[in-house]
């Protein structure tokens, strides 16, 4: 391949060996992992296995671990198989580990077993940013993402899901009793048959109905009257027009810096009642007295932007459009233009709009122009 530039031979030798550091530039991100890490005090922060057994297989310390973990967080690789790859062949992990490779299994258990600890570590890191004025401006931006959760759809319950599954279930039963009937008036040998097959379905669908009457005793017993099986923190909930069991999780990231200062992991489908306690929330963890806290429409409530305002949190929050009016083709409160100083809305046409009457309806003050 001549006029190309061509790589080394795999099989020629060095009489010295390449540092591994040297692979590892001084203004790569690996290097602020590794050292915020070992500033870290593991022990105080929950870490198990920080103090060794003196029996057993040595472990690995959580240094590593949390190393491992940050890195795998950053790169957006979040499966512990992956994870247990890239320690094998990336050579940042590789610097960043010391070369150890732990298994799939391991780092599942570290994340499982530490999640208080690991909580804890994110607060230090907000602390640290605080410490070196990246949060200046005191503005957050506040939005949800939908996470998927293992449990199946078919797991999760809700009083509507689970009588639509006991009719079908019922209707299977009357449909196979239907057909032992039918088998009962067959020749003899292919009736007993049959019967026998039939009476093994009818046997499964019941106990399968003797299940989901179980299931519908707890069911009543939840505040929210939803059930999952396999995760029981997580609920259907709607997205993009289909009910999928998620977890909804709430961040809220300074709009200079684009760092996560505050986040939560819920199982409410909405995020009208979200706003207040992650502006809050992110109140605390930036130390400042004043806050400015920037959503979306979905996070419009009157209740939550009062208690933003109590707070002494400005929040910027778009309102929702409830009237149908544009749908209709006609005009809606927003094409109305006010004036403070005379009272008066100047319609579309220009004209002046003046009061006309105050009423009280169902608790609310109505004023009519």
């Amino acid at each position: 391949m001549k006029r190309f530039i061509e790589g080394e031979s795999r099989t020629q030798t060095t009489l010295l060996p390449e540092c591994l550091d040297d692979y590892i530039s001084e203004a790569n991100p690996v290097r602020v992992v590794d050292v915020f890490v070992d500033e870290l005090n593991l022990a105080q922060l929950g870490f198990e296995g920080v103090a060794p057994a003196i029996t057993g297989r040595p472990a690995y310390h959580p240094n590593v671990m949390l190393k491992i973990y940050i890195y795998g967080d950053l790169n957006r690789i979040q499966s512990s198989r992956r994870l247990e790859r890239e320690a094998q062949r990336n050579v940042e992990l590789m610097w960043l580990s010391g070369k150890l490779t732990p298994d799939f299994k391991t780092i599942a258990n570290f994340r499982k077993d530490n999640g208080k600890a690991i909580i804890k570590v994110c607060r230090q890191f907000v602390l640290l940013c605080q410490q070196l004025g990246l949060f200046t401006e005191a503005i957050v931006a506040v939005d949800g993402s939908k996470f998927k959760a293992v449990n199946n759809r078919d797991r999760n319950f809700t009083s509507a899901k689970l009588q639509r599954r006991m009719e079908e279930i019922e209707n299977s039963i009357q449909r196979y009793l239907t057909a032992l009937d039918s088998a009962d008036r067959q020749e003899h040998a292919t009736a007993a048959v049959n019967a026998e097959r039939l009476q093994n379905k009818i046997t499964v669908l019941k106990a399968k109905m003797a299940e989901l009457k179980t299931i519908e005793v707890e069911l009543n017993q939840t505040p929210d009257k939803q059930i999952s099986l396999t995760d029981p923190d997580a609920r259907s909930m709607k997205s993009r027009g289909n009910g999928i069991v998620d977890y909804n999780v709430q961040t809220a990231v300074d709009t200079k810096n684009h760092l996560i200062v505050a986040h939560d992991v819920n199982n409410q489908g909405s995020d009208r009642s979200q706003l207040s306690k992650m502006a809050q929330q992110a109140k605390t963890a930036m130390a400042v007295e004043k806050l400015t806290a920037i959503a979306d429409r979905g996070y419009f409530k009157s209740e939550e932007i009062q208690a933003c305002d109590e707070a002494q949190i400005s929040a910027i929050v778009p309102k929702c459009k409830t009237s149908g009016a544009n749908a209709e083709g006609r005009f809606d409160k927003s094409d109305f233009i006010y004036d403070a100083q005379t009272n008066e809305y100047q319609c579309p046409a220009g004209e002046q709009l003046t009061q006309r009457c105050i009423s009280i309806e169902k608790g609310q003050t109505l004023h009519k122009y």
